[in-house]
């Protein structure tokens, strides 16, 4: 039984981090202590940066109030426009998101993290050929500071060869030999190709950097069983049943077991 082809889109989101603290409100002159002049620029960064934890917690009504008033501070802050879109591909709105990962391009056109995400969503709207446009545009950029992630991303993009998928999980790695998602896709290609001593060898990165989910144990059990490695196999497999019991890959060991 082969395991699942292809794992969730990677992402390269520029805008996860939540400030530690702010500055403080009141400064001492010889008059007194006054209030600062807000400083619209900064709150709107922050505001895009609790934004998108809020978004990454699945927040969303949260998140998109956040970003709306990071818009309403700085009205050409490209990146807030891009978690907006997020938020809105998430909650089921594609036309909204677009339009906003259209205007946050036009407000930053070269901006490389907006053109991976953007690529991101068009993958999933089932536009892979303009998709890999963005990705390619990503990469091509010096300043990008994680072209891993839009190489993997173009990998995995719907309608990309296994040929030139390889080629472009190959590319992530030659960025970063530790990118845990390439890793698995190449796992993956290379179970699907019978080359199962390769395969354990980048499970066995993956498992140096990631912490495996069901589908990874699952693969691993494959691997070890293709290797002739029984005991190994079930190793894999009994971690995939204690650590996930309710997972649909130990529904599946389950039901295979019980035959």
């Amino acid at each position: 039984m082969t395991p699942q082809a292809r794992s969730r889109l990677a992402t390269a989101a520029s805008c996860v981090l939540l400030m530690s603290g702010i500055s403080g409100c009141v400064t001492v002159s010889t008059g007194g202590v006054l209030p600062n002049k807000p400083n619209l620029s900064q709150a709107a960064r922050i505001n895009t940066q609790l934004g998108s934890k809020y978004a990454q917690e699945s927040l969303y009504n949260i998140a998109e109030k956040k970003l709306k008033l990071a818009i309403s501070e700085e009205a050409d802050y490209a990146p807030a426009y891009s978690a907006l879109a997020y938020v809105y591909t998430e909650t089921g709105k594609p036309d909204q998101a677009e339009q906003q990962y259209q205007h946050a391009l036009k407000l930053a056109p070269n901006d490389p993290d907006i053109q991976n995400n953007f690529g991101v969503f068009l993958c999933g709207q089932g536009k892979s050929a303009e998709a890999q446009r963005y990705f390619h545009l990503a990469v091509s950029n010096p300043d990008y500071s994680t072209p891993e992630a839009a190489w993997t991303n173009a990998g995995i993009c719907p309608g990309t060869s296994q040929q030139d998928a390889q080629s472009d999980f190959l590319r992530a790695l030659q960025n970063n030999p530790k990118f845990p998602a390439a890793l698995k896709q190449m796992a993956i290609i290379s179970f699907g190709r019978k080359q199962y001593l390769q395969a354990r060898a980048f499970e066995q990165r993956y498992r140096a950097v990631a912490t495996p989910g069901p589908d990874f144990l699952l693969l691993s059990a494959h691997t070890e069983r293709a290797l002739g490695h029984e005991a190994k196999a079930m190793d894999y497999e009994m971690q995939l049943v204690q650590q996930y019991p309710d997972s649909p890959q130990a529904n599946q060991l389950g039901s295979q077991q019980s035959r």
